[in-house]
Parts: C-alpha cells; sequence; structure tokens
C-alpha cells in the first residue's frame, strides 16, 4: 500500500509540473495578443503618426484628435484601376477581332504609377503633397480616345480657351482647385473619320495653372463645337454621313445653344445646309483657321464621331439618338408636312401613291427610265422623275422627296434624300451588276431599316448592265466579278461605280413594284 501511494504522489507532482507548462505557455500567447490588439487601435486612431504636411505650411502640425482630423479630412478613395471611359461597346468588341489591335496612343484612362501606390506608401515615401493627392477624387479625362478607328472626341466642362488659327483649346484649371499638378495633351483629328488626309488636328491641352491663361479678346455665353469640314464631303452621302449626322449627335443636347467652330471650313457646305446649320446653333459660324483672337467659352465638344455609315447607333455615345428622331428633326427644320405615306383601303377613287424615281446622269444612270415609268404607272403609282440640285439650299428638293410615298433609284448619292421620306415609305434600292450587295446594304440597306422605312433591294443581273455591251461577255468584270474584288476598291469602283448604266428587266422588277405597293396596304 505504502509503495502505491509513493507512486500516485510521483504522477500527481508531474502532471502538475507539465500543465503548469503549458498555463505559461497560453499566458504568453495572451500577453502578445493584448499588444497587437493596442498597438493596432492605437495606429488608427492616430493618422498623423504617419502624416505628411501639406505644401504651404513651413512645420509639422502637431498630432489631433481622431474626431478633429476626421471633419478635417477629405474623404480617402480605395484605389482600384480605373474604369475605361472610353471601353467600346460590345458591337465594336466583336468587330475588333476583324481589324488591326489598337495604335497605342495618348492614353488618359491608362493607370500611372501613382495611381497604382498604396496610401500608407504614399504617405511614407516623401512628396509634400502626396496625402492631397490620394484622398482626392479621380479626374475625368477630358478627350475620350477611342483606339485607331473611331474618331476623338474631348467634352469639356468649364473654362476653355480656345486660339483659332493655333489650332489649340486650352483648359485652364479653377482658382478654387489650386492647380493641375499633371497637365495632359491630346492631338485631335475633329472629323468623323479618324485618318482623313487634308485636315489640320487640333491641340486640346490642359494648363498647370489659371495664370497660364492667355486673356480673352471674346467671351462668348454658350461652348463652342469644334469640328472640320472638307473630308469627303461634296459627294451628298458623305455631306450627311461624314458631317451631318455625327454633328447632330454632339450638338443636339445644346437645343441650339452652342456655336460652331470650323476648322477647314467649306463656303459652299455652309451655303446649302445652312438651314440645318443654324438649327443646330443660334449663333455665328466661326472659321477657326482664320480666327486670330483668343475665345472664351463655359464648356467645349471637340471633334465629332461617327456611330455607323449614314445612321445611328441609340446604344453608342452620344446615346438615346436614333435615326427616326434625325428625320424628324430634318422634317421640322424644312417644315415637311408628312411624317407617313399614303395608306392604301382599296376603296374606289382613292389618291394614288407617289413615286420618285432619283434621275443619275452620271454612270450607274437607268437607261431605260421611261418604260419603268410606264410600268410603275400600270402597278397604280403615280410617277415623279427627282432630279437633286447640288450646290443650292436641299430644302425645295426636300419637300419634293417628302411628298413621295416610294422611292426608287440606282445605287448612289441621290439616295441619301431618303433622310426625307415620311416614315414608313418604301424604299428600292437597284444594286448594280458586280457582287455589290454589302455596299449597298451598307451604304443605304441598314440606315433605311434603322430609319423605319420599308426597305427593299433589286440586285441587277449581267444582262441589265451594260458592261455586256462595253466590255463584253468574256471581260473579267462581267464573268468573273470576284476576281475584280480580290484586285481591291479601286477596280471595283472603276467598273462597277464608274463604268456600268443599268437597263433593267421589266419581267422582273414588276414583282418589286406589286410587293411595294403592297407594303403600303400593309
Amino acid at each position: 500500500m505504502g509503495g502505491d501511494h509513493g507512486k500516485l504522489m510521483k504522477t500527481l507532482r508531474g502532471a502538475g509540473q507539465k500543465y503548469l507548462g503549458v498555463g505559461f505557455l497560453l499566458g504568453f500567447f495572451l500577453v502578445l495578443l493584448t499588444y497587437f490588439t493596442v498597438s493596432e487601435q492605437f495606429a488608427i486612431s492616430a493618422p498623423n503618426a504617419i502624416r505628411r504636411t501639406s505644401p504651404g505650411h513651413g512645420s509639422s502640425s502637431p498630432a489631433t484628435p481622431a474626431m478633429k482630423e476626421e471633419r478635417q479630412q477629405l474623404p480617402v478613395i480605395e484605389h482600384e484601376p480605373p474604369k475605361t471611359e472610353h471601353e467600346p461597346p460590345k458591337a465594336e468588341q466583336a468587330a475588333a477581332q476583324e481589324k488591326p489591335p489598337p495604335v497605342e496612343v495618348e492614353e488618359p484612362h491608362t493607370q500611372t504609377e501613382e495611381d497604382e501606390r498604396p496610401t500608407t506608401d504614399a504617405a511614407s515615401s516623401g512628396g509634400g503633397d502626396g496625402g492631397a493627392r490620394e484622398s482626392a477624387p479621380a479626374k475625368k479625362p477630358a478627350c475620350d480616345i477611342q483606339g485607331p478607328w473611331a474618331s476623338d472626341v474631348c467634352d469639356i466642362d468649364g473654362d476653355v480657351r480656345i486660339h483659332g488659327s493655333a489650332h489649340s483649346v486650352l483648359i485652364p484649371p479653377s482658382i478654387e482647385s489650386g492647380g493641375n499638378p499633371n497637365p495632359q495633351e491630346w492631338r485631335i483629328l475633329p472629323y468623323s473619320r479618324k485618318h482623313m488626309g487634308g485636315i489640320k488636328e487640333v491641340t486640346v491641352r490642359e494648363l498647370a495653372t489659371a495664370a497660364d491663361a492667355p486673356a480673352c479678346d471674346v467671351r462668348s455665353p454658350v461652348p463652342a463645337l469644334v469640328f472640320a469640314m472638307g473630308g469627303l464631303t461634296g459627294n451628298y452621302w458623305h455631306d450627311f454621313s461624314d458631317i451631318m449626322i455625327p454633328l447632330y449627335l454632339q450638338a443636339a443636347r445644346f437645343a441650339g445653344e452652342v456655336q460652331l467652330v470650323v476648322t477647314n471650313i467649306q463656303p459652299w457646305y455652309v451655303g446649302k445646309y445652312r438651314t440645318i446649320l443654324r438649327r443646330l446653333s443660334r449663333y455665328e459660324v466661326v472659321d477657326m483657321d482664320k480666327d486670330d483672337r483668343v475665345r472664351c467659352f463655359p464648356g467645349a465638344v471637340v471633334g465629332i464621331r461617327m456611330h455607323k455609315e449614314f445612321s445611328i447607333d441609340p446604344a453608342r455615345e452620344p446615346a438615346g439618338h436614333s435615326m427616326p428622331e434625325f428625320t424628324k428633326f430634318l422634317r421640322e427644320t424644312f417644315s415637311l408636312p408628312r411624317d407617313a405615306p399614303v395608306r392604301l383601303t382599296g376603296a374606289a377613287g382613292e389618291k394614288k401613291p407617289r413615286m420618285m424615281i432619283i434621275s443619275r446622269r452620271h454612270p450607274r444612270k437607268l437607261v431605260n427610265v421611261g418604260e419603268v415609268v410606264a410600268l410603275a404607272e400600270r402597278v397604280g403609282f403615280e410617277v415623279v422623275i427627282g432630279d437633286p440640285p447640288f450646290n443650292v439650299d436641299v430644302g425645295e428638293f426636300a419637300k419634293e422627296v417628302n411628298a413621295a410615298d416610294a422611292l426608287v433609284g440606282v445605287h448612289g448619292a441621290g439616295l441619301t434624300n431618303s433622310v426625307f421620306l415620311p416614315t414608313g415609305a418604301v424604299f428600292i434600292q437597284v444594286v448594280p451588276y458586280g457582287k455589290m450587295e454589302h455596299i449597298g446594304e451598307v451604304d443605304f440597306g441598314v440606315p433605311a431599316v434603322d430609319m423605319g422605312l420599308k426597305y427593299m433591294a433589286y440586285s441587277a443581273g449581267v444582262e441589265e448592265s451594260t458592261l455586256v455591251d462595253t466590255l463584253g461577255r468574256d471581260h473579267p468584270a462581267v464573268r468573273d466579278p470576284e476576281s475584280v474584288h480580290r484586285q481591291g476598291w479601286p477596280k471595283v469602283a472603276e467598273y462597277y461605280l464608274g463604268t456600268q448604266d443599268i437597263k433593267l428587266d421589266l419581267a422582273r422588277f414588276e414583282p418589286v413594284l406589286r410587293k411595294a405597293m403592297q407594303l403600303l396596304r400593309e
């Protein structure tokens, strides 16, 4: 029994020593945890311990209580990668797969080292205004750079100084901001096609301080819209596709309270479209290239952007616009009375629908236009021949087009007049021979549908082309249009746009006219 009692006591003493060691170890970790907790609380509640002095202060400010510092300090912005303001729409992203990779140009949205640096690093690395920069909200870049294809546009709020003859747009910082420590500069081609030759770039430059801004010679009460004429204008279709529609997209929001500042100004364009331009802006057009004064504006848009050929994509910026909206704007501008075509009911004695056939004096003219007129009249149309003028105000001819219920013509600039048709009218495009269907679809087919017109395409066959007579059946342009397309656009334009005329096969074309009549009954 005594031996057993001794063994028991020895066992208890060993267990006690063992548990005592475990207790000391747990106590050590508890003390260490308490130390870190107190240190972290101290660091959170005392931000001035790591804050540098702001510029303009000669010595470090004493630490202040946390509540007072919270009232004085701007909200801290978490440094996430900046979102790209100019990310293209999904449709553009898909199309970009078929285009060359983007060219690296001045990219105002690219993250810089300052953006990527954590707040604690900036505060402890030296640099007098690091804390202020980290706390200020990110500034939206003035210019939206779209890469190598879409044109660039700058949208500027606040004070803007434009020196026209120097092709410079200057952006001074506001006095309240204290200056711009990182001014940027962009070179903008203010035309809807980014790589168009013969047009001068405009330099858009941010200034470091308000004192750097030149004095104002003229002050405007409204913003400026800077863009270029010229380019491909002179072709009626390009007049609208390249200038008028993109200009409308940028100017519509101002409701006339904007001043047009134009580089490479074309006096004929201003004259021909003066009615539309006066509706877009109630102020005189400024010839930028000859203007040696510094004009000051309360904001500016520099550049115009095309959504797609001769049309508008409501999903793209400036968003919310559409071709029916644009054509309504034109009808209001020219006081065109008809918003819809005639509605046929089949009643006895009802008025015949009017068909306008666009006349061409150049290649792609309709050789047997008299026979086509007679056919359309037999089908039931009242027919007029439209001969669009070139260098006069378009208002009078717009009234003639608006009076039509159906428009017919061979692919060409004259079909641009479809913008004056009443919504729901019939539009028939005769596509020239030579596998030109895609071009016809892009230039007029898609825009017609976007306008709300009832569109039909009629593809001329080889027997309806005068190329058979002028070149012979064995010529590659007649026998194998694909081979001409493989030679590139100049050859395509030479043969299929610049050489042939069309003689419609009346038997083939008659069902198209009867379908047009049926569409007006629906």
